[in-house]
Protein backbone atom coordinates (compact mmCIF):
# COMPACT_ATOMS: atom_id res chain seq x y z
CA UNK A 1 0.00 0.00 0.00
CA UNK A 2 1.72 3.12 -0.98
CA UNK A 3 0.79 6.46 0.40
CA UNK A 4 2.86 10.42 0.21
CA UNK A 5 4.88 11.24 1.78
CA UNK A 6 3.38 12.12 5.87
CA UNK A 7 0.02 11.31 4.98
CA UNK A 8 -2.40 8.43 6.63
CA UNK A 9 -2.68 5.88 4.13
CA UNK A 10 -6.18 4.49 3.19
CA UNK A 11 -8.02 1.23 4.57
CA UNK A 12 -9.99 0.60 1.29
CA UNK A 13 -8.83 3.08 -1.04
CA UNK A 14 -5.06 2.03 -1.45
CA UNK A 15 -4.79 4.13 -4.46
CA UNK A 16 -5.59 7.71 -3.01
CA UNK A 17 -2.74 8.83 -2.58
CA UNK A 18 -0.41 6.75 -4.86
CA UNK A 19 2.61 8.64 -6.31
CA UNK A 20 0.95 12.43 -4.66
CA UNK A 21 -1.72 11.87 -7.01
CA UNK A 22 -4.02 13.84 -4.79
CA UNK A 23 -7.86 14.37 -6.58
CA UNK A 24 -9.89 17.10 -5.24
CA UNK A 25 -12.28 14.09 -3.46
CA UNK A 26 -9.47 12.23 -1.90
CA UNK A 27 -9.58 14.33 1.29
CA UNK A 28 -13.40 13.86 1.28
CA UNK A 29 -12.62 10.01 1.74
CA UNK A 30 -9.80 10.34 3.90
CA UNK A 31 -12.52 12.36 6.20
CA UNK A 32 -15.24 9.42 5.77
CA UNK A 33 -12.49 7.10 6.89
CA UNK A 34 -11.74 9.04 9.88
CA UNK A 35 -14.86 9.73 10.95
CA UNK A 36 -16.42 6.44 10.27
CA UNK A 37 -14.98 5.22 13.91
CA UNK A 38 -16.80 8.32 15.73
CA UNK A 39 -20.23 7.32 13.73
CA UNK A 40 -20.02 3.97 14.92
CA UNK A 41 -19.28 4.58 18.37
CA UNK A 42 -22.70 6.65 19.11
CA UNK A 43 -24.63 4.50 17.26
CA UNK A 44 -23.03 1.47 19.60
CA UNK A 45 -23.85 3.33 22.63
CA UNK A 46 -27.77 4.70 21.91
CA UNK A 47 -28.23 0.66 21.52
CA UNK A 48 -26.11 -1.10 24.03
CA UNK A 49 -27.22 1.75 27.36
CA UNK A 50 -30.93 1.15 27.04
CA UNK A 51 -30.44 -2.62 27.32
CA UNK A 52 -27.73 -2.52 29.93
CA UNK A 53 -28.31 -3.62 33.77
CA UNK A 54 -30.00 -0.46 35.14
CA UNK A 55 -27.24 0.36 37.31
CA UNK A 56 -25.89 4.00 37.59
CA UNK A 57 -21.92 3.30 38.35
CA UNK A 58 -22.38 0.58 35.61
CA UNK A 59 -23.75 3.01 32.73
CA UNK A 60 -21.32 5.82 34.02
CA UNK A 61 -18.30 2.89 33.76
CA UNK A 62 -19.38 2.52 30.08
CA UNK A 63 -19.58 5.73 28.96
CA UNK A 64 -16.12 6.46 30.61
CA UNK A 65 -14.70 3.90 28.43
CA UNK A 66 -16.88 5.20 25.56
CA UNK A 67 -14.84 8.55 26.35
CA UNK A 68 -11.90 6.69 26.65
CA UNK A 69 -12.27 4.93 23.19
CA UNK A 70 -13.09 8.56 22.16
CA UNK A 71 -10.16 9.98 23.16
CA UNK A 72 -8.09 6.90 21.93
CA UNK A 73 -9.49 7.10 18.01
CA UNK A 74 -8.66 11.25 18.09
CA UNK A 75 -5.07 11.63 19.32
CA UNK A 76 -4.01 7.98 17.95
CA UNK A 77 -5.58 8.02 14.38
CA UNK A 78 -7.26 10.95 13.37
CA UNK A 79 -4.61 13.96 14.87
CA UNK A 80 -2.23 11.48 14.80
CA UNK A 81 1.04 13.75 14.28
CA UNK A 82 2.49 13.96 10.87
CA UNK A 83 5.78 11.82 11.29
CA UNK A 84 3.61 9.13 12.74
CA UNK A 85 1.27 8.74 10.21
CA UNK A 86 2.94 6.49 7.89
CA UNK A 87 4.96 4.25 10.97
CA UNK A 88 3.77 0.93 10.96
CA UNK A 89 4.52 0.68 14.99
CA UNK A 90 2.15 3.69 15.26
CA UNK A 91 -0.45 2.52 13.42
CA UNK A 92 -0.12 -1.04 15.23
CA UNK A 93 -0.19 0.71 18.67
CA UNK A 94 -3.51 2.23 17.60
CA UNK A 95 -5.34 -0.93 16.38
CA UNK A 96 -4.06 -2.37 20.18
CA UNK A 97 -5.57 0.25 21.88
CA UNK A 98 -8.43 0.29 19.92
CA UNK A 99 -9.28 -3.11 20.11
CA UNK A 100 -8.78 -3.59 23.69
CA UNK A 101 -11.26 -0.69 24.76
CA UNK A 102 -13.82 -2.15 21.93
CA UNK A 103 -13.04 -5.55 23.56
CA UNK A 104 -13.53 -4.05 26.99
CA UNK A 105 -16.87 -2.35 25.85
CA UNK A 106 -18.03 -5.68 23.84
CA UNK A 107 -17.72 -7.40 26.55
CA UNK A 108 -20.02 -5.20 29.03
CA UNK A 109 -22.16 -4.57 26.61
CA UNK A 110 -22.16 -7.22 23.33
CA UNK A 111 -24.17 -4.44 20.88
CA UNK A 112 -20.64 -2.71 21.07
CA UNK A 113 -19.32 -5.26 18.41
CA UNK A 114 -21.13 -2.35 15.94
CA UNK A 115 -18.04 -0.34 17.17
CA UNK A 116 -15.56 -3.31 16.75
CA UNK A 117 -16.02 -2.91 13.12
CA UNK A 118 -14.32 -0.08 12.48
CA UNK A 119 -11.47 -2.49 13.97
CA UNK A 120 -11.28 -3.58 9.94
CA UNK A 121 -10.75 -0.43 8.85
CA UNK A 122 -7.36 -0.01 11.54
CA UNK A 123 -6.29 -4.22 10.73
CA UNK A 124 -6.37 -3.35 6.83
CA UNK A 125 -3.94 -0.74 7.21
CA UNK A 126 -1.43 -2.98 9.31
CA UNK A 127 1.80 -4.06 7.26
CA UNK A 128 3.68 -6.84 6.39
CA UNK A 129 1.15 -8.44 5.16
CA UNK A 130 0.39 -11.67 7.78
CA UNK A 131 0.01 -9.03 10.35
CA UNK A 132 -2.72 -7.58 8.22
CA UNK A 133 -4.32 -10.78 8.22
CA UNK A 134 -3.56 -11.39 12.30
CA UNK A 135 -5.51 -8.17 13.04
CA UNK A 136 -7.92 -9.31 10.88
CA UNK A 137 -8.87 -12.31 12.07
CA UNK A 138 -8.33 -10.89 15.72
CA UNK A 139 -11.39 -8.13 15.04
CA UNK A 140 -13.31 -11.29 13.34
CA UNK A 141 -12.91 -13.43 16.40
CA UNK A 142 -13.62 -10.51 19.05
CA UNK A 143 -16.80 -9.65 16.79
CA UNK A 144 -18.19 -13.37 16.63
CA UNK A 145 -17.28 -15.20 20.02
CA UNK A 146 -18.02 -12.55 22.39
CA UNK A 147 -21.92 -12.64 22.01
CA UNK A 148 -21.54 -16.25 21.67
CA UNK A 149 -20.38 -16.35 25.53
CA UNK A 150 -16.70 -15.86 25.22
CA UNK A 151 -13.75 -16.51 23.03
CA UNK A 152 -13.14 -19.60 24.90
CA UNK A 153 -16.92 -21.15 25.44
CA UNK A 154 -17.60 -20.59 21.83
CA UNK A 155 -14.45 -22.32 20.58
CA UNK A 156 -14.76 -24.95 22.46
CA UNK A 157 -18.35 -25.62 21.99
CA UNK A 158 -18.48 -25.60 18.51
CA UNK A 159 -15.18 -24.79 17.11
CA UNK A 160 -16.07 -25.64 13.95
CA UNK A 161 -18.90 -23.24 12.64
CA UNK A 162 -16.44 -20.26 14.57
CA UNK A 163 -13.05 -21.16 12.68
CA UNK A 164 -14.93 -21.23 9.56
CA UNK A 165 -16.87 -18.27 10.19
CA UNK A 166 -13.86 -15.97 10.97
CA UNK A 167 -11.19 -17.98 8.57
CA UNK A 168 -13.82 -17.08 5.58
CA UNK A 169 -14.17 -13.39 6.65
CA UNK A 170 -10.58 -12.64 7.11
CA UNK A 171 -9.59 -14.41 4.20
CA UNK A 172 -12.40 -12.11 2.00
CA UNK A 173 -11.06 -9.27 3.47
CA UNK A 174 -7.49 -9.58 3.51
CA UNK A 175 -7.55 -11.18 0.37
CA UNK A 176 -10.10 -8.30 -1.43
CA UNK A 177 -7.60 -5.65 0.10
CA UNK A 178 -4.37 -7.32 -1.50
CA UNK A 179 -6.27 -7.40 -4.90
CA UNK A 180 -7.28 -4.12 -4.32
CA UNK A 181 -3.53 -3.18 -3.75
CA UNK A 182 -2.92 -5.29 -6.67
CA UNK A 183 -5.22 -3.50 -9.41
CA UNK A 184 -4.24 -0.34 -8.00
CA UNK A 185 -0.60 -1.37 -8.83
CA UNK A 186 -1.36 -2.34 -12.41
CA UNK A 187 -3.43 0.89 -13.31
CA UNK A 188 -0.95 2.99 -11.55
CA UNK A 189 1.90 1.33 -14.13
CA UNK A 190 -1.28 1.80 -16.66
CA UNK A 191 -1.25 5.09 -15.98
CA UNK A 192 2.08 5.93 -15.81
CA UNK A 193 2.49 3.91 -19.35
CA UNK A 194 0.10 6.17 -20.85
CA UNK A 195 1.83 9.43 -19.35
CA UNK A 196 4.84 8.19 -20.83
CA UNK A 197 3.29 7.34 -24.06
CA UNK A 198 1.89 10.98 -24.62
CA UNK A 199 5.37 12.42 -23.41
CA UNK A 200 6.94 10.52 -26.25
CA UNK A 201 4.42 11.28 -28.76
CA UNK A 202 5.04 15.00 -27.73
CA UNK A 203 8.59 15.15 -27.99
CA UNK A 204 8.23 12.76 -31.23
CA UNK A 205 5.83 15.59 -32.60
CA UNK A 206 8.64 18.45 -31.22
CA UNK A 207 11.05 16.39 -32.97
CA UNK A 208 8.99 16.07 -36.05
CA UNK A 209 8.45 19.54 -36.48
CA UNK A 210 12.14 20.45 -35.97
CA UNK A 211 13.22 17.58 -38.64
CA UNK A 212 10.39 19.29 -41.05
CA UNK A 213 11.92 22.76 -40.32
CA UNK A 214 15.63 21.33 -41.28
CA UNK A 215 14.13 19.43 -43.89
CA UNK A 216 13.00 22.55 -45.18
CA UNK A 217 15.97 24.65 -44.56
CA UNK A 218 18.21 21.73 -46.32
CA UNK A 219 15.68 22.11 -49.52
CA UNK A 220 16.13 25.46 -49.45
CA UNK A 221 20.39 25.55 -48.97
CA UNK A 222 20.06 21.93 -51.54
CA UNK A 223 18.53 24.51 -54.14
CA UNK A 224 20.64 27.34 -53.77
CA UNK A 225 23.73 25.53 -54.13
CA UNK A 226 22.05 23.57 -56.93
CA UNK A 227 21.64 26.74 -58.84
CA UNK A 228 24.72 28.31 -58.15
CA UNK A 229 26.12 24.54 -59.86
CA UNK A 230 23.62 24.78 -62.49
CA UNK A 231 24.50 28.67 -63.02
CA UNK A 232 28.62 28.18 -62.83
CA UNK A 233 28.27 24.99 -65.26
CA UNK A 234 25.71 26.85 -67.69
CA UNK A 235 25.83 30.83 -67.87
CA UNK A 236 29.29 31.02 -66.09
CA UNK A 237 30.99 29.03 -68.84
CA UNK A 238 28.72 30.40 -71.46
CA UNK A 239 29.15 33.81 -71.10
CA UNK A 240 33.13 33.18 -70.88
CA UNK A 241 33.02 31.16 -74.38
CA UNK A 242 31.18 34.06 -75.71
CA UNK A 243 33.46 36.73 -74.48
CA UNK A 244 36.25 34.17 -75.77
CA UNK A 245 34.50 33.94 -79.42
CA UNK A 246 34.34 37.86 -79.33
CA UNK A 247 37.49 38.53 -78.65
CA UNK A 248 38.48 36.50 -81.35
CA UNK A 249 36.56 38.34 -83.28
CA UNK A 250 37.71 41.40 -82.62
CA UNK A 251 41.25 40.10 -83.64
CA UNK A 252 39.91 38.60 -87.02
CA UNK A 253 38.69 41.47 -88.21
CA UNK A 254 40.60 41.59 -91.15
CA UNK A 255 39.79 38.33 -92.11
CA UNK A 256 35.88 38.02 -93.08
CA UNK A 257 35.39 34.86 -92.63
CA UNK A 258 36.92 34.26 -89.52
CA UNK A 259 35.41 37.13 -88.33
CA UNK A 260 32.13 36.14 -89.35
CA UNK A 261 32.56 31.79 -87.96
CA UNK A 262 33.71 33.64 -84.67
CA UNK A 263 30.61 35.79 -84.51
CA UNK A 264 28.23 32.62 -85.71
CA UNK A 265 29.76 30.66 -82.55
CA UNK A 266 29.30 33.08 -80.09
CA UNK A 267 25.49 33.35 -81.18
CA UNK A 268 25.17 29.61 -80.84
CA UNK A 269 26.94 29.53 -77.52
CA UNK A 270 24.48 31.99 -76.48
CA UNK A 271 21.32 29.91 -77.48
CA UNK A 272 22.99 27.13 -75.92
CA UNK A 273 23.56 28.36 -73.30
CA UNK A 274 19.76 30.47 -72.91
CA UNK A 275 18.72 26.67 -73.61
CA UNK A 276 20.20 25.46 -70.68
CA UNK A 277 19.40 28.13 -67.79
CA UNK A 278 15.96 27.44 -68.43
CA UNK A 279 16.24 23.83 -67.84
CA UNK A 280 18.12 24.67 -64.86
CA UNK A 281 15.29 27.00 -63.59
CA UNK A 282 13.19 24.22 -63.77
CA UNK A 283 15.43 21.46 -63.04
CA UNK A 284 15.48 19.79 -65.66
CA UNK A 285 18.88 17.03 -66.85
CA UNK A 286 21.17 18.62 -69.38
CA UNK A 287 19.65 18.75 -73.28
CA UNK A 288 22.60 16.71 -74.25
CA UNK A 289 21.53 14.27 -72.09
CA UNK A 290 17.40 14.34 -73.29
CA UNK A 291 17.94 12.22 -76.42
CA UNK A 292 21.15 11.01 -75.92
CA UNK A 293 23.15 8.46 -73.39
CA UNK A 294 26.20 9.61 -72.11
CA UNK A 295 28.54 8.35 -74.35
CA UNK A 296 27.00 9.86 -77.35
CA UNK A 297 26.27 13.17 -74.97
CA UNK A 298 30.02 13.39 -73.97
CA UNK A 299 30.97 13.05 -77.70
CA UNK A 300 28.61 15.34 -78.46
CA UNK A 301 30.22 17.67 -76.13
CA UNK A 302 33.55 17.02 -76.84
CA UNK A 303 33.26 17.77 -80.70
CA UNK A 304 31.58 20.90 -79.97
CA UNK A 305 34.41 22.35 -77.43
CA UNK A 306 36.93 20.98 -79.81
CA UNK A 307 35.91 23.07 -82.65
CA UNK A 308 35.27 26.09 -80.59
CA UNK A 309 38.82 25.58 -78.89
CA UNK A 310 40.53 24.73 -82.04
CA UNK A 311 42.31 21.92 -79.48
CA UNK A 312 42.28 18.01 -81.04
CA UNK A 313 40.64 15.71 -78.25
CA UNK A 314 40.92 12.01 -77.99
CA UNK A 315 37.53 10.88 -75.88
CA UNK A 316 37.70 7.15 -75.46
CA UNK A 317 35.05 4.53 -73.93
CA UNK A 318 35.93 1.58 -72.05
CA UNK A 319 34.12 -1.52 -70.35
CA UNK A 320 30.27 -2.49 -71.13
CA UNK A 321 28.54 1.01 -71.88
CA UNK A 322 24.98 0.99 -69.79
CA UNK A 323 22.13 3.49 -68.98
CA UNK A 324 23.38 4.88 -65.58
CA UNK A 325 20.98 6.92 -62.79
CA UNK A 326 20.06 10.36 -64.18
CA UNK A 327 21.91 11.86 -61.85
CA UNK A 328 25.12 10.09 -62.15
CA UNK A 329 24.92 10.74 -66.00
CA UNK A 330 24.30 14.47 -65.50
CA UNK A 331 27.32 14.93 -63.11
CA UNK A 332 29.50 13.24 -65.20
CA UNK A 333 28.72 15.31 -68.00
CA UNK A 334 28.86 18.90 -66.27
CA UNK A 335 32.51 17.81 -64.41
CA UNK A 336 33.59 16.99 -68.36
CA UNK A 337 31.92 20.19 -69.10
CA UNK A 338 33.49 22.21 -66.10
CA UNK A 339 36.74 20.71 -66.86
CA UNK A 340 37.02 21.31 -70.54
CA UNK A 341 36.40 25.17 -69.70
CA UNK A 342 39.25 25.17 -67.20
CA UNK A 343 41.83 23.52 -69.97
CA UNK A 344 40.27 25.98 -72.84
CA UNK A 345 40.50 29.01 -70.24
CA UNK A 346 43.96 28.03 -68.12
CA UNK A 347 46.08 25.39 -69.47
CA UNK A 348 47.13 26.38 -72.99
CA UNK A 349 46.96 22.62 -74.25
CA UNK A 350 48.27 21.24 -76.99
CA UNK A 351 46.14 17.79 -76.85
CA UNK A 352 43.40 16.64 -74.97
CA UNK A 353 42.03 13.01 -73.35
CA UNK A 354 39.20 12.20 -72.27
CA UNK A 355 38.07 8.38 -71.18
CA UNK A 356 34.71 7.26 -69.59
CA UNK A 357 35.59 3.50 -68.21
CA UNK A 358 32.25 1.46 -67.23
CA UNK A 359 33.13 -0.72 -63.92
CA UNK A 360 30.96 -3.59 -62.38
CA UNK A 361 30.87 -0.83 -59.06
CA UNK A 362 32.18 2.27 -60.45
CA UNK A 363 32.01 4.49 -63.00
CA UNK A 364 35.09 6.86 -63.88
CA UNK A 365 35.76 10.01 -66.09
CA UNK A 366 39.37 10.98 -66.61
CA UNK A 367 40.33 14.25 -68.14
CA UNK A 368 43.95 14.81 -69.46
CA UNK A 369 46.10 17.31 -70.83
CA UNK A 370 49.31 18.41 -71.52
CA UNK A 371 49.14 21.65 -70.85
CA UNK A 372 51.06 24.38 -68.54
CA UNK A 373 49.58 22.83 -65.56
CA UNK A 374 49.13 24.32 -61.88
CA UNK A 375 50.03 23.92 -58.31
CA UNK A 376 47.30 21.87 -56.77
CA UNK A 377 48.53 22.48 -52.85
CA UNK A 378 48.06 26.21 -54.09
CA UNK A 379 44.49 26.14 -54.56
CA UNK A 380 41.91 27.15 -51.24
CA UNK A 381 39.54 25.35 -49.97
CA UNK A 382 36.48 27.85 -50.74
CA UNK A 383 37.20 27.39 -54.23
CA UNK A 384 38.46 30.88 -55.33
CA UNK A 385 41.30 30.39 -57.60
CA UNK A 386 40.43 26.73 -57.78
CA UNK A 387 39.34 26.93 -61.28
CA UNK A 388 36.03 25.41 -60.32
CA UNK A 389 37.05 22.36 -58.73
CA UNK A 390 35.04 22.68 -55.92
CA UNK A 391 32.05 22.77 -57.38
CA UNK A 392 33.15 19.97 -59.05
CA UNK A 393 33.93 18.11 -55.99
CA UNK A 394 30.66 19.29 -54.31
CA UNK A 395 28.93 17.52 -57.23
CA UNK A 396 30.81 14.20 -57.33
CA UNK A 397 31.14 14.01 -53.16
CA UNK A 398 26.66 14.48 -53.41
CA UNK A 399 26.50 11.11 -55.20
CA UNK A 400 29.05 9.55 -52.44
CA UNK A 401 32.13 9.28 -55.35
CA UNK A 402 35.50 10.97 -55.24
CA UNK A 403 37.41 13.44 -57.16
CA UNK A 404 41.36 13.53 -57.43
CA UNK A 405 43.05 16.30 -59.12
CA UNK A 406 47.04 15.55 -60.13
CA UNK A 407 48.69 18.38 -61.77
CA UNK A 408 52.70 20.11 -62.20
CA UNK A 409 53.64 22.95 -63.50
CA UNK A 410 54.50 22.92 -67.39
CA UNK A 411 53.35 18.95 -66.69
CA UNK A 412 50.13 18.79 -67.80
CA UNK A 413 46.35 18.09 -65.47
CA UNK A 414 44.65 14.84 -64.84
CA UNK A 415 41.45 15.34 -63.33
CA UNK A 416 39.49 11.33 -62.62
CA UNK A 417 36.00 11.28 -60.92
CA UNK A 418 34.51 8.16 -59.64
CA UNK A 419 31.08 7.67 -58.88
CA UNK A 420 29.23 4.41 -58.13
CA UNK A 421 27.31 2.79 -60.55
CA UNK A 422 23.98 3.19 -59.92
CA UNK A 423 21.76 1.65 -62.98
CA UNK A 424 18.79 3.44 -64.52
CA UNK A 425 15.69 3.58 -63.13
CA UNK A 426 16.96 2.84 -59.34
CA UNK A 427 15.57 4.78 -57.28
CA UNK A 428 16.00 3.09 -54.02
CA UNK A 429 19.71 2.83 -54.67
CA UNK A 430 20.15 6.49 -55.88
CA UNK A 431 18.46 7.66 -52.04
CA UNK A 432 21.08 5.32 -50.72
CA UNK A 433 23.92 6.62 -52.69
CA UNK A 434 23.22 10.43 -52.60
CA UNK A 435 24.53 12.40 -49.72
CA UNK A 436 22.65 16.22 -48.72
CA UNK A 437 26.14 17.59 -49.48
Amino acid sequence: MRTGPGRRPSAFWPSLLADDKVQPWHPWVLGAERAFPFLLLPVATLLALPSSPNDRSHQLGTLGLVLAAAVWVLLTDTIRPGHLRTSRWAELVSFAGFTALATVLMLRENLFLVFMVAGFFYAIRLRPVPVMFGGLALCSTLIHTIPAGGVVHALTKNPFLWLTIIAVQTLAIGGGSLMSDALTEQSEARRKAVADLEAALEENAGLHRQLLSQAREAGILDERQRLSREIHDTLAQGLTGIITQLQAAEQARADPAAWQRRLDTAAALARENLAEARRSVHALGPEPLVDARLPEALAAVVRRWSDRSGVPIEFTTTGAARPMHPEIEATLLRVTQEALTNVAKHAKAARVGLTLSYMEDQVTLDVRDDGRGFEVKAVRPNGHGGFGLSGMRQRVQRLAGSLEVESERDAGTAISASVPAIPAGSAEGADTWLSPC
